[in-house]
């Protein structure tokens, strides 16, 4: 069944399994009206994953709480790339690559957003290092490989927001961003999937961070050294990318490490990634880990 925005959820009115969904409004911003407590209601289809939704069962439920839009058995090992903002490489004083560079996220990285919290693992609160990273995250919708750019759109199931959270301290120090940015819950993902059928250039993105609500970030996709495309060409290579890849697809100028004096994330920090149009506003509240 074709589809314009889906929304995994936990129901108000039965908590016992999470649900796959339209929200009936096809304008709202899902993950800021939950937020703000308001109801949001959701036209429930048969499926249980977004991989499979099946079709609209004529029911509504509201929201209580949102999901990611895959679970973690789905997502497999999370892709990722680095430094693929021309503005953000400014910033970093780094020169631009020459090729994607792409680092893992393990699934246990995957995490819901809000009310969920974010924990700061103890050795990144012991440095002072927790980092933001407002992303458009890719999903594969049908398995594929050696893909070439010109077709690797039609692989695209939908778009989401993730935030992919960093230990400055730790990525510095090391040659590879796998330990850096893969501890449990480093990658918020939401609030809804929008199909690739309802966003056929996500050039036209514009996304934001946004910081206990000051703007940290702001930019165009077009902004971004390889594009969506490129990008799964190239991950594609020689290598499966299963139905429910996820794929980051890089950050643009703004995070904390790059501001005087650094803006890094602490306990009670409330951080939205907002992508738009269609997908809306991933929130995430950070907790120190005990």
């Amino acid at each position: 069944m074709a589809f314009e925005r889906l929304v995994r959820f936990i129901p108000r009115r039965n908590a016992s399994r999470p649900l796959i969904g339209q929200p009936v409004d096809s304008d709202i911003d899902v993950g800021k009206a939950v937020h703000n407590g308001d109801a949001v209601e959701v036209r429930v289809f048969s499926g249980n994953s977004v991989l499979n939704p099946g079709s609209p069962t004529g029911e509504t439920e509201i929201i209580s709480r949102i999901l990611s839009p895959l679970s973690a058995e789905e997502v497999g090992t999370i892709r990722c790339i680095g430094l693929n903002y021309a503005n953000h490489a400014k910033e970093a004083n780094m020169k631009v690559p020459d090729v994607p560079m792409m680092f893992m996220k393990p699934a246990t990285a995957l995490a819901d957003p809000w009310p969920v919290p974010t924990v700061i693992p103890r050795h990144t609160l012991k440095d002072d290092c927790a980092d933001y990273e407002a992303e458009l995250a890719i999903v594969i919708g049908k398995a594929c490989k050696n893909v070439a750019a010109e077709e690797a759109l039609k692989y695209i199931l939908g778009y989401t927001a993730a935030n992919d959270v960093s230990s400055r301290a730790s990525q510095i120090a090391q040659s590879q961003a796998c330990y850096s940015k893969g501890f449990d819950g480093s990658c918020p993902l939401g609030p809804v999937l929008v199909s690739a059928a309802a966003m056929p250039d996500p050039s036209k993105f514009t996304i934001r961070g946004l910081k206990n609500g000051e703007v940290m970030q702001s930019s165009g996709l077009s902004d971004m050294i390889f594009d969506c495309a490129k990008l799964i060409s190239f991950l594609s290579q020689g290598t499966t990318l299963p139905a429910g890849t996820i794929i980051l697809t890089g950050t643009p100028a703004g995070v904390g490490f790059g501001k005087k004096p650094p803006a890094y994330l602490h306990d009670k920090d409330k951080f939205v990634v907002e992508l738009l149009p269609h997908v809306g506003s991933l929130y995430s509240v950070f907790e120190a880990e005990n």
